[in-house]
C-alpha cells in the first residue's frame, strides 16, 4: 500500500515533468536531449553482459571511478553501464570513461518504466551510490532477479528525520536490497534504524580516487609568486560572502571559485562584473595578469587540477546550510582545508580531517577568513596541516577492496 501510494503520487506529477526540463533547460541546455531515456525507451539493447552502477551526478560519477577500474578488472568480458540523473552527471562520465562504459538516464521512478530499463539491459547485478533509494526500481529489480546494493551509503540525522516520515515505504524499500554498504559506522546505524537488514561498512570511495599526475599543472600555468586561495564547490549565496574577503588585505591574493554548478558560471562572473573585481575565467587558459584579482573556475573535471594550484581551500557548501562539499581531494594533495560550520554530507570525514589536523573548522565566512589568512603568513603551519592531510587521505583508502569483497560475498550468491 505505500509504493501503491507513492507511484499514485508520481503519476498526478506526471505531466509537469515536461515542464520541469523545459525550466532546466533554461541554464543547461543539455536537459532537453535524451527525453525519452527519462522514462524507460532506450535505442537499443547491448549485445555483451552488464554490470550496472547508477551515479546521479558528478560527484558519485568522479568516486565510482576507481570501483569501475576494478569491476572491469573482475569482468573483463562485461560492458559497464553507467547512469545518471543530470546532464553534468553524464559529461563528467563521458569525460572520465569515454567509451569504456556506456551511458544513459535512469528512468524516473514509473514502475513501467524501471521494468523497460532492466528489459533492455538485463543487467547482472546493480550498485546505486550513496542515497538513491528508489522503491519502485528496488522492487523491479526484486521481481526481475536483479541484485541491487546501495554502496558507499551515506545518510545524515537530517536525511534520516526526512525518510521517517515515510517509515513504511521507507522499511520495504530497505529490506528489499540484499546489501548495503556504508561509509561509516554512523551512517549504518541510521539505516539499521530505518529497517535495513544487511549492512556492511566499507569506507568512503571517494578517498580511493587517485589525484591524476598533471594535478600542477595550473600552478605552473599562473606561477608561484601570488598566494592562492581556493574557494571550492560554492554554492549559490557564498560567493558573495567570500567576495568580502577581498577587503581584508591579504598581501597579493588570488582567489579562485569555483562554483559547483556550471549553469552558475555566469551569474557568478556577473557577481564579479557588478563588484568591479577584475577578474579572469579559466576557460580563457591564460597566465595571469597582474591587476587580476578572481580566477572563475568555469571548466568541468578540473577540481584535482584546482586544488594543486591552491595554498589553501575552503570548501564550499559549508558556510551556508548546503551540507558541504567533498573535502577528500584537497586532502589528497596536501592542501590544509577549511570548512564552514555545514557539513553534514560529510560529516564523519570533516570530524576525522579535523581531529587529524588536516582541517579547521570555521564558525562563518569571517572566521575562515581569518583562518586563510593566518595559514597564508605562516608556511610551516602549511606544511604542517598539509602533510596531514596527506596522512589523512591515506589512511582512509581501501574502501574499493571492501566493496568488492562485499559484492562477491552477498550480493553475488542472489543471482547464482
Amino acid at each position: 500500500m505505500p509504493r501503491l501510494l507513492y507511484s499514485l503520487v508520481l503519476y498526478l506529477l506526471l505531466p509537469f515533468i515536461p515542464l520541469r526540463l523545459l525550466w532546466r533547460a533554461r541554464k543547461q541546455r543539455a536537459y532537453l536531449r535524451h527525453w525519452l531515456e527519462r522514462f524507460g525507451w532506450y535505442p537499443a539493447a547491448p549485445r555483451s553482459a552488464v554490470i550496472w552502477i547508477h551515479a546521479v551526478s558528478v560527484g558519485e560519477t568522479r568516486a565510482c571511478a576507481p570501483l569501475i577500474d576494478a569491476l572491469q578488472a573482475r569482468y573483463p568480458r562485461h560492458k559497464i553501464l553507467l547512469t545518471h540523473m543530470t546532464p553534468t552527471g553524464r559529461e563528467t562520465g563521458q569525460s572520465l570513461f569515454g567509451t569504456r562504459v556506456m551511458q544513459a538516464y535512469l528512468p524516473y521512478d514509473y514502475p513501467r518504466a524501471m521494468r523497460r530499463f532492466l528489459t533492455c539491459f538485463k543487467p547482472m547485478f546493480g550498485l546505486l551510490m550513496e542515497t538513491e533509494l528508489w522503491p519502485n526500481l528496488v522492487a523491479a529489480c526484486k521481481q526481475g532477479g536483479v541484485p541491487l546494493a546501495l554502496i558507499n551509503a551515506r545518510l545524515s540525522e537530517k536525511s534520516a528525520r526526512g525518510y521517517m516520515r515515510f517509515a513504511g515505504l521507507t522499511r520495504d524499500t530497505l529490506q528489499a536490497l540484499p546489501l548495503i554498504c556504508a561509509q561509516t559506522s554512523a551512517d549504518a546505524e541510521r539505516f539499521t534504524q530505518l529497517g535495513a537488514p544487511c549492512i556492511s561498512v566499507t569506507g568512503n570511495l571517494k578517498f580511493d580516487v587517485a589525484p591524476p599526475p598533471d594535478s600542477r599543472q595550473l600552478r605552473t600555468l599562473w606561477g608561484d609568486e601570488r598566494p592562492v586561495l581556493l574557494a571550492a564547490s560554492t554554492r549559490e549565496g557564498e560567493e558573495a560572502l567570500i567576495l568580502d574577503m577581498l577587503t581584508t588585505g591579504i598581501p597579493g591574493l588570488l582567489l579562485v571559485i569555483v562554483p559547483r554548478h556550471p549553469q552558475r558560471f555566469d551569474a557568478v562572473a556577473a557577481l564579479l562584473a557588478a563588484r568591479h573585481i577584475p577578474f579572469q575565467r579559466r576557460s580563457a587558459n591564460a597566465p595571469i595578469r597582474a591587476d587580476t584579482q578572481v580566477v572563475l573556475g568555469d571548466s568541468m573535471g578540473e577540481m584535482f587540477a584546482y586544488y594543486g594550484a591552491a595554498d589553501v581551500a575552503i570548501i564550499g557548501g559549508s558556510l551556508l546550510p548546503f551540507g558541504g562539499q567533498n573535502l577528500i581531494e584537497a586532502c589528497a594533495l596536501g592542501v590544509p582545508v577549511i570548512l564552514g560550520p555545514h557539513t553534514y554530507n560529510f560529516a564523519q570525514a570533516a570530524e576525522d580531517a579535523i581531529a587529524a589536523g588536516a582541517a579547521l573548522r570555521a564558525a562563518d565566512a569571517d572566521e575562515a577568513l581569518a583562518q586563510a589568512r593566518h595559514l597564508l603568513e605562516d608556511a610551516a603551519l602549511r606544511a604542517q596541516m598539509g602533510d596531514a592531510a596527506l596522512k589523512f587521505a591515506a589512511a582512509h583508502r581501501g574502501a574499493v577492496d571492501k566493496t568488492m569483497a562485499a559484492i562477491t560475498e552477498k550480493l553475488l550468491h542472489v543471482s547464482s
